[in-house]
């Protein structure tokens, strides 16, 4: 199956992820359909790669994607969290960590999942197909205010009481299984003037209800904590973010490993003058410049943050 997906911020990402020393090995914990790693593996040769990713349907595609590389790459499949919390650092650690946390177009377009209010597909929103609990689930058990909650504390939607009371009182009439049925009853739900806003006005309801399908957030910290426990001393951590939510925990995990920081790029910290975990590359995050926006629609809300290791920790260098 040929790619959909266009990486985001590819240019930003290879200019502060490239590798700085020959041989160096690289994580791509989200590896999607492997364009970020296609585009390393081409141009720095004696890289190796591991690509992490749950979904066995997109693997197979990143797989045959990056066939040509095969002796410079290997296939995990799993939730990047716990690769990392089961990985033995005596294996090796990795030297650079990618982690872009936006959904594939094929997804959207291929999975036949639900993840798009545009098509009449089963509502499951599940990145793990083996996960117990879809979407339809969720919405069919989920009292209302515990729907109203979900819908604002993950997309901010400011309609999500209106919302809310609209699935329940549609579910009395039948399971709501699909993903046309979802978007048409949030349309009717919402005043006709955010119907005509920008944005189609289930877009926040489907993030909201993917971001706890798979949690997303709930599982952020963790995944941070563990790239960085993993990581090797000197080695460069990139994230890439797709709303403010996720750019928030990404941003104060940063500055909580950072506190007391006094060094710079140019003069390395011992442990003796109180190092902390991290050096922040990127103090405001890097947002795409307006020709990738243009063409990438998905990259508009994308924000690149970086950060370098600087001890493990046991306080060693």
């Amino acid at each position: 199956m040929e790619a959909l997906h266009t990486p985001v911020m590819l240019e930003e990402v290879i200019l502060y992820l490239a590798p700085r020393k020959e041989g160096e090995l690289m994580w791509d914990a989200t590896t999607g359909e492997g364009g970020h790693t296609w585009a390393f593996l081409s141009r720095f040769r004696d890289l190796r790669i591991t690509c992490i990713d749950i979904d066995p349907a997109i693997q197979n595609i990143a797989k045959e994607r990056l066939k040509a590389f095969e002796e410079r790459i290997s296939f995990h499949l799993g939730w990047a969290q716990d690769y990392f919390d089961s990985y033995p650092p005596e294996s090796g650690r990795p030297d650079t960590i990618l982690i872009d946390l936006g959904i594939s177009r094929f997804h959207y377009e291929q999975s036949g999942r639900g993840f798009s209010f545009r098509k009449d597909e089963e509502l499951d929103m599940r990145l793990d197909p083996s996960s117990p609990r879809s979407a339809a689930d969720l919405i069919s058990r989920l009292r209302e205010r515990e729907l109203a909650d979900l819908l604002y504390r993950n997309a901010g939607e400011r309609y999500s009481r209106r919302i809310a009371k609209a699935i329940v009182e549609g579910r009395k009439l039948g399971a709501i299984r699909s993903s046309r049925a979802l978007a048409e009853l949030v349309e009717r739900a919402v005043p006709p003037a955010y119907r005509r806003g920008p944005l189609h006005p289930a877009t926040k309801t489907f993030q909201a209800l993917r971001i706890a399908v798979n949690g997303e957030l709930s599982r952020l910290g963790g995944l941070l904590a563990g790239a960085l426990r993993v990581l090797a001393p000197g080695g460069r951590l990139g994230v890439l973010s797709f709303h403010s939510l996720e750019d928030r925990v990404i941003k104060d995990f940063f500055r909580l490993k950072n506190r007391g920081c006094t060094g710079t790029p140019e003069a390395p910290i011992t442990e003796s003058e109180g190092c902390p975990a991290l050096r922040i590359l990127t103090p405001k995050g890097i947002a795409p410049g307006e020709a990738e926006k243009r063409a990438n629609a998905p990259s508009r809300s994308a924000r690149l943050r970086v950060a370098e290791k600087l001890l493990n920790e046991d306080g060693e260098p």
